[in-house]
């Protein structure tokens, strides 16, 4: 296992006000609605989720990074656990003629809402359990997803990952360094279930046998 961070440049295009999140509304009351994946986190109001997902080019330099990290080919296999709308799986077939990408999502109307050439190859489903067989993946990668899981279900989920893959993989979920860290990410967060340091999660990627790469989202 590596540390590596291919969103340094896209953590860096967001502003964020912790304490307005917490007090401006019912913070509660839009977890609630977050959690249910549906247009309110991906293109409604800011205080439920994204306030608004779409296509823009931001993911290609992350993709590029990634292509070239791993070096993928023509041929390859990737899957995307937790691809939302799939804009990172689209910039990979767009740098990489020829690869074979699939995605999974929990959501609905975010996989509805993917680059209509990417729907195809989209697949809904829960990380906990990964429809396609063992080894299947040449590559797998997970982006703001496993964090949102219950303990329950981030065992089997990572364990997955694991399991369909025959390659590199590479999970990045939000963490935290220090008390200030842990207070902005507890403000900002809405779908948020499984808080752990970067000592944690390494643990129990140990634990759970999880043999590829890891990231991690600070909120500074």
């Amino acid at each position: 296992m590596a540390e590596i961070d291919f969103l340094a440049g896209y953590q860096k295009t967001t502003t964020r006000d912790y304490v307005a999140r917490v007090v401006s509304h019912d913070k509660a009351e839009c977890a609630i609605v977050a959690r249910q994946w549906g247009a309110d986190y991906w293109d409604g109001d800011r205080r439920y989720g994204y306030g608004g997902y779409h296509y823009d080019g931001r993911w290609r330099p992350i993709a590029m990074a990634i292509a070239a990290h791993y070096r993928l080919k023509p041929g390859d296999r990737v899957l995307d656990v937790g691809c939302g709308k799939a804009f990172l799986l689209y910039e990979l077939a767009q740098l990489v003629p020829g690869l074979s990408v699939a995605g999974l999502d929990i959501s609905h109307y975010g996989l509805t809402h993917a680059r209509e050439e990417m729907r195809p190859f989209l697949t809904r489903g829960h990380a906990n359990h990964l429809p396609w067989p063992d080894h299947t993946f040449d590559f797998v990668l997970s982006i703001n997803t496993f964090h949102n899981l219950e303990v329950f279900d981030l065992e089997p989920a990572v364990r997955e990952v694991q399991r369909v893959g025959k390659g590199p993989a590479w999970i990045c979920v939000e963490s935290f360094r220090s008390e200030q860290e842990k207070v902005n990410l507890l403000y900002w967060q809405l779908t948020c279930m499984s808080f752990y340091s970067p000592q944690s999660w390494r643990f129990l990627y140990e634990k759970w046998h999880y043999a590829g790469d890891y990231g991690f989202i600070y909120f500074e």
